[in-house]
């Protein structure tokens, strides 16, 4: 374990101020001490004057270096800094880049087809030159409504594997659900079939010991993303993978919103109805999906399974439109921007739903453009959600976007865990992703973007279907909430970077 300087300023600093506040040491030991202190907080402002980041900031975080002893040097190594560069992450980033290159040297050429318009030739176009993976026609989309048609179909496929099952999630819980498709799995491993699952440490923190070892004494190979023993003293804590994969036989995949846990079935009387929404995937992204996994595969244990031909090995079928796969991460850091990209294309409707809505502010000012200038923009999220922050948070931003006449749903059936954007009814992005800073920049996520296919349809179908089960905000009795109700909103905006 590689413990960060940062950490052991921490210490030093707390150790200085125990010696300068509450010893008898003499003068001269004090004044080193705070000399050494002093130190270390103006060359941690000295660096963070270099970062440029918004001048607001700048000062707020400068401010409390200087005069929040220890505390706010604390709070800004976890919580202000992070590293969002990636320095935490640099040997991923090599590895991510060094595999997606190869892959797209191998890939033919995709032509851009002729049905896609000027907007969604555009949007295309930026996706292909910005990110490390590729576009496919070559691949076949099914969406999967909710979590009773996902884990059927999951299920169905799994007893299908001949050679390998590869699982990724973040939530993995070992319940009814969890259970059953151990039992597949394991059947599956007595076959002969290769079977790896890479869990969140802290998403799946209530997978307990015993249940990981029946995994492993399955002969499921298993293995935790960013461990939680030694995060807080390398910052990794922070950073969560947030997605969900499966790929089988390197021919289907599986992506999108449902972790595996009864909630996820609407079996949990906390949540209730459980929305969401998965995709099934067949054909040539199939590959690139996979090697998402296989890059977190070689972080999480060293294994370069890549590096045998058969785990990516092609399987293109008759496609409809464009897919393209895109993984983003601290180290990426890049689907905020991919979302903007795709809202700033929009001609005639921008469809948003999401959890958690507390986006950064070129989304929330493309939003406020785009319905100021007569594009319909409907954000649909749940009315109650699963957090103190996170609920209020969301509704501190409903005000400019209620002014600007973007239309507000809150969705009042259950719980609503989709992940979907959808601009002008021919371009979609569905996945892991959440509309907010975390999934931005702290998360590991994963997600699809499609031009031109008929799953958009389904998509679109699905998302009028939950319209129904809305409640459309109006803004005369929106602004009549009580000052109480706006000052949880203000306190929890505070949070807006960590949830």
């Amino acid at each position: 374990m590689k413990i960060r300087i940062e950490i052991v300023f921490v210490i030093i600093m707390f150790f200085f101020c125990w010696m300068v506040l509450f010893t008898r040491f003499p003068v001269w030991w004090k004044a080193i001490c705070i000399s050494l202190y002093a130190g270390i907080i103006l060359s941690t402002v000295a660096r963070l004057w270099l970062q440029n980041r918004p001048v607001a900031k700048t000062l707020l975080w400068t401010c409390l270096l200087i005069f929040v002893p220890v505390l706010g040097y604390f709070f800004y190594i976890y919580t202000g800094q992070l590293l969002f560069k990636g320095a935490l992450f640099k040997s991923k980033r090599a590895s991510d880049r060094d595999l997606f290159e190869t892959l797209d040297k191998n890939k033919r050429p995709v032509e851009m087809p002729a049905m896609l318009n000027d907007h969604q030739r555009g949007f295309v176009s930026y996706l292909e030159r910005v990110t490390l993976t590729n576009q496919s026609q070559n691949t076949r989309t099914k969406i999967l409504k909710n979590g009773e048609e996902t884990f059927e179909e999951v299920k169905r496929r799994l007893k299908e594997a001949k050679d390998f099952i590869h699982l990724e999630y973040y939530i993995f819980r070992y319940d009814r659900l969890g259970q059953e498709l151990m039992e597949i799995l394991t059947e599956k491993v007595q076959e002969g079939v290769e079977v790896r699952l890479i869990y969140d440490a802290f998403g799946s923190f209530a997978l307990s010991e015993q249940d990981k070892r029946k995994m492993a004494d399955s002969g499921i190979q298993i293995h935790p993303f960013l461990p939680l023993k030694f995060g807080w003293f390398t910052q990794k804590f922070n950073f969560r993978n947030h997605r969900k994969i499966i790929v089988i036989d390197g021919k289907i995949g599986f992506v999108g919103g449902l972790n595996v846990g009864v909630e996820y079935l609407g079996e949990d009387d906390k949540f209730g109805f459980w929305c969401d929404t998965h995709v099934l995937l067949e054909g040539e992204a199939v590959q690139t999906l996979h090697a998402v996994f296989l890059l977190d595969w070689k972080y999480v244990c060293g294994d370069t399974l890549f590096e045998d031909p058969r785990y990516l090995q092609p399987t293109p079928v008759e496609g409809d439109g464009l897919v393209h796969v895109v993984a983003s991460g601290p180290e990426t850091r890049d689907m905020g921007d991919h979302f903007y990209a795709m809202i700033t294309s929009a001609i005639e409707s921008i469809w948003i739903a999401t959890p958690y809505f507390i986006p950064n502010r070129a989304i929330t000012t493309a939003l406020r453009v785009a319905a100021k200038k007569g594009i319909q923009v409907r954000l649909m999220v749940p009315e109650s959600n699963d957090g103190f922050l996170t609920q209020y948070a969301t509704q501190s931003y409903f005000p400019e976007l209620l002014r600007a006449g973007v239309e507000l749903y809150t969705y009042q059936k259950g719980f609503l865990h989709k992940k979907v954007i959808i601009v002008d009814g021919d371009m979609a992005t569905i996945g892991t992703a959440n509309m907010d800073l975390r999934s931005f920049h702290l998360n590991f996520e994963v997600n699809l973007f499609l031009s031109g296919s008929g799953s958009i349809r389904d998509l679109v179908t699905h998302f009028e279907e939950d319209l129904k089960e809305c409640r459309r905000i109006r803004p005369v009795a929106f602004y009549k909430r009580g000052v109480g109700v706006k000052w949880k909103e203000s306190f929890a905006r505070l949070f807006s970077g960590l949830l």
